[in-house]
Parts: C-alpha cells; sequence; structure tokens
C-alpha cells in the first residue's frame, strides 16, 4: 500500500487540549520522525476505533505529558488537508487535574502567552484556533 491518501479516504480524527495556566497556553513539540516533525502543537493525538474522542484527549496527554485532564467544552473543529493526509481537529478545552507536565512521549514543551504564539512554528491547520486564543 502506498502512502498516498486519496481524496475518498476518510479524515483522520485528531483531538487536541487547550491547557491554560496563569494566562498561558500549553504547547508540545513534535518529535523528529514523525508526521511534521519539530512543530509546536497542543497536546493531544489520534482517536482510536470505538474510543471516545474525551477518553482519546485524556489518553493521549497522559501518554504524551504525564498530567490527567477533565475535558471541558469543544472549542473549534478544523479539517486540513496536508499533501500525505486529511485531518480533522478537534481543540477542546481542558484543565490538568493531576500531576506536572514533563515531555514524555513529545520532544519538548512549552508554556506561551496567546500573544507569543507567533513565536513558535505551529501546524497550518491550528491557524484558527491560533487566532481565537489571541
Amino acid at each position: 500500500m502506498s502512502g498516498t491518501i486519496h481524496e475518498h479516504d476518510p479524515p483522520i480524527e485528531v483531538v487536541t487540549a487547550i491547557i491554560r495556566h496563569d494566562g498561558k497556553v500549553l504547547l508540545t513539540r513534535r518529535r523528529e520522525g514523525t508526521h511534521l516533525a519539530g512543530f509546536w502543537e497542543f497536546p493531544g493525538g489520534k482517536v482510536h476505533p470505538g474510543e471516545s474522542m474525551e477518553a482519546a484527549l485524556i489518553r493521549e496527554v497522559r501518554e504524551e505529558i504525564g498530567v490527567r485532564i477533565k475535558v471541558g467544552s469543544l472549542i473549534d473543529e478544523e479539517t486540513h488537508a496536508y499533501t500525505d493526509r486529511t485531518v480533522h481537529l478537534h481543540f477542546f478545552d481542558a484543565h490538568i487535574v493531576e500531576g506536572t507536565p514533563r515531555p514524555l512521549g513529545v520532544a519538548d514543551l512549552a508554556w506561551a502567552f496567546p500573544s507569543q504564539l507567533d513565536r513558535y512554528d505551529l501546524p497550518p491547520a491550528n491557524a484558527r484556533v491560533v487566532e481565537q486564543l489571541r
């Protein structure tokens, strides 16, 4: 099977957490060897078949940064076509209920004021939610 995604392939469902603390939002950096390696993004990841979005987000955040979160309301959704895949992103408000973020499944993490988000190389699919956060 080739790595080419065709228009009829369904988008990959992705959930992301907008975690805020002291006026800042949490960003994670993608590891080398992954899709969009080196880009900064909001923590989260793919929804597995049969998994709810909330369960997927709780699992992904625990795997990536080692904290337990409470998932709040859906902030925005965005479908974005990259050259090799299409993603359907769901951005949720979330807050940490246990633990301190540390880079477990990500290359790095950072807390940034919304006004500073343009200093980070974020994927194009995040543009609209970044504008909303500013």
